[in-house]
């Protein structure tokens, strides 16, 4: 007999595309049974907790800016998060110059703006020429998002937020929505990033994103990175599984937005995947922004996930 969990985890993957108002009858009621209102609250640390009936975990803990710690599937009891959180801000650069090491180092405020919606902001200094907020919401109890606005000071040339997702070392195994490889027929298709392609894997969007990642900036020291360029991206879709517990942690951008996918191969104790935000040229007093989604839901075969990202705003 089918576990009742899985047939609430099967109700929040189609929360993936489809609004709550666009429900069945039948999945209204479930919903309505089985999963929480979406609530966030204070934890009194400078952070905050949520819980969505879905997902439970902390954003901002302890006043650090490290996106999504200590997340963990309800239904399944199954940990979804590593120890530098999920939809966390990382590098950031501009041209081939890098501010500071990474974005969850540096001083933060954040407000609450809903029960279901967290705002943090970094301002401005001499060091880091521009201002940075990030708005992190629970569209339903399955989808986390975070858009990215940021608000240069002076001129910014190719700037770009590296935004990481550390997973759980039960999501072992990364796909990247690729336009052809010989993995998946080279035709469209999820591609698995085996260890053979490269120890840093980076599925660009086009031959200027390359360029871009090849400027200089992924040379700076600490920790320099020699990336292994894969083929290009269909759209900037991103899988994580986890074959154990029947479950994927699927991430996603609008293509716009989205320069690059990165992640390491399968196996390899990261276990993460990257988005390169922006990668666009700003202009003092220029605001521009960015968005990813993460969801997180039972496994499905590929075209499934593939047809669903098509219907992505």
């Amino acid at each position: 007999m089918k576990r009742p969990w899985l047939r609430v985890a099967f109700t929040a993957l189609a929360f993936l595309v489809v609004p709550l108002k666009q429900l069945g009858a039948d999945e209204l009621a479930l919903v309505d049974k089985r999963l929480s209102p979406l609530a966030v609250h204070p934890d009194g640390s400078g952070g905050y907790t949520f819980d969505t009936g879905m997902l439970r975990g902390r954003l901002h803990h302890a006043g650090k800016a490290l996106g999504l710690t200590e997340v963990v599937h309800l239904p399944s009891g199954q940990s979804l998060s590593g120890p530098y959180g999920l939809l966390s801000p990382y590098r950031v650069f501009s041209g081939n110059r890098r501010f500071g090491d990474a974005a969850w180092d540096w001083s933060s405020t954040t407000r609450l703006l809903d029960d279901k919606t967290v705002e943090i902001h970094w301002a401005a200094e001499a060091e880091r020429p521009f201002e940075l907020r990030a708005v992190y919401r629970w569209p339903n109890p399955a989808t986390v998002e975070v858009e990215f606005a940021v608000k240069a000071q002076r001129e910014l040339p190719a700037f770009e937020m590296f935004l990481a997702s550390y997973f759980d070392g039960a999501f072992a195994d990364p796909f990247v929505y690729v336009t052809g490889h010989p993995e998946t027929g080279n035709r469209p298709g999820l591609c698995p990033a085996r260890k053979a392609f490269g120890d840093w894997q980076m599925f660009p969007r086009d031959e200027a994103a390359v360029s871009l990642i090849k400027d200089g900036r992924w040379r700076i020291e600490p920790h320099p990175v020699e990336w292994a360029i894969l083929p290009p991206l269909a759209a900037p879709l991103a899988v994580r599984r986890a074959e154990g517990a029947g479950l994927i942690g699927v991430l996603m951008a609008p293509a716009s937005d989205c320069f690059a996918i990165a992640t390491p191969y399968a196996g390899e104790t990261h276990y993460s995947i990257y988005l390169s935000l922006f990668g666009h040229d700003l202009k003092a007093g220029q605001e521009r922004k960015a968005k990813a989604r993460l969801v997180i839901g039972p496994a499905l075969p590929d075209a499934e996930i593939i047809e669903r990202y098509g219907r992505f705003p």
